[in-house]
């Protein structure tokens, strides 16, 4: 019997993460919404594809939770989407009663499962599952390291005219504004871009990374970003399930890393078959200690909202 993996949330992230999934052919894929009809159509849209692309993994669409019990993984995309001019903050507040509402049911009926929490402010979200799961913080994870860390990448290998495949780079801190790349961290081949780029460049890649969801939601107008989220999404996914050990800039629920407590924060992480397997603690200058603890206490006052 193949795992189950389930989506809640039908819209373009979740929609795109289940259609990545299925071609994966790896497990099979729960699709959750409140709109009547529309999780049952993108799936069975999606179970069309497999004869064309050699996919056996069965997607079901539903509006109810019951067919999620005993998932592996249980992905929240669920929640309104940012629009021009919104920040990740404002919502918080309609966020943090849908996704409470979503962690207690998909909860309740996996209670062995891995969260792999999507939506919006997504760090305090992350916060608001592990609280409304009761699960150990091992087993609730945020993704915005990982899409944070790619787009860097990204701007990186735009920038040098280089292959992106060659381009390391992460970020830590919250998923907002107030994230903090790390170009000493960040390299080409081996060589950090330190010694490769001025500071000028830097700054201003460091920059559009901070406002990278922003920029493509004033591009798009009436919607936010999905094709890269997804992805990101799905990385953290595989790697879970085939226990890989595969070290990834996460947010997880610190309790005295980097003299942190009782928040959620990017960090790098060692992901395993239950979740987070270890925080990787590095050392960071002044600076960038003064940035991440400033990252984190944007997160905390976010979460002091839902204690």
């Amino acid at each position: 019997m193949r795992k189950k993996v389930t989506i809640v949330g039908s819209g373009n992230v979740g929609a795109t993460l289940a259609q990545r999934i299925a071609e994966r052919d790896i497990v099979d894929v729960v699709m959750v919404d409140v709109i009547e009809g529309v999780p049952q159509g993108k799936a069975l849209d999606l179970q069309e594809a497999g004869p064309v692309l050699g996919y056996d993994s069965r997607i079901t669409g539903t509006n109810t939770y019951d067919d999620t019990a005993e998932s592996e993984i249980v992905v929240i995309t669920a929640g309104l989407a940012r629009k021009p001019g919104m920040s990740r903050d404002d919502l918080l507040a309609a966020n943090g009663e849908i996704v409470r509402n979503v962690a207690g049911e998909t909860g309740k009926r996996s209670p062995n499962a891995v969260m792999i929490v999507v939506t919006n402010p997504m760090d305090v979200m992350a916060y608001v599952t592990m609280k409304a799961t009761g699960f150990p913080r091992e087993r609730v994870i945020g993704m915005g390291g990982v899409l944070d860390s790619a787009r860097f990448r990204t701007f990186i290998a735009l920038e040098m005219g280089v292959c992106v495949e060659n381009v390391n780079a992460f970020v830590m801190g919250g998923h907002g504004d107030s994230m903090v790349p790390l170009p000493r961290y960040s390299s080409i081949a081996g060589i950090p871009i330190t010694e490769l780029m001025t500071r000028e460049q830097i700054d201003r890649l460091v920059d559009r990374t901070r406002n990278g969801g922003a920029e493509i939601v004033s591009l798009l107008k009436t919607g936010s970003a999905y094709y890269a989220p997804s992805v990101s999404a799905l990385e953290m996914m595989e790697t879970i399930l085939l226990d890989k050990k595969k070290i990834l800039p996460c947010s997880a629920y610190l309790t005295g890393e980097y003299g942190v407590q009782n928040v959620y924060a990017g960090v790098p992480v060692k992901l395993g078959a239950r979740g987070v397997e270890q925080v990787m603690e590095i050392k960071l200058s002044a600076d960038e200690k003064a940035a991440f603890m400033k990252s984190v206490e944007a997160v905390r006052q976010g979460c002091a909202k839902f204690m």
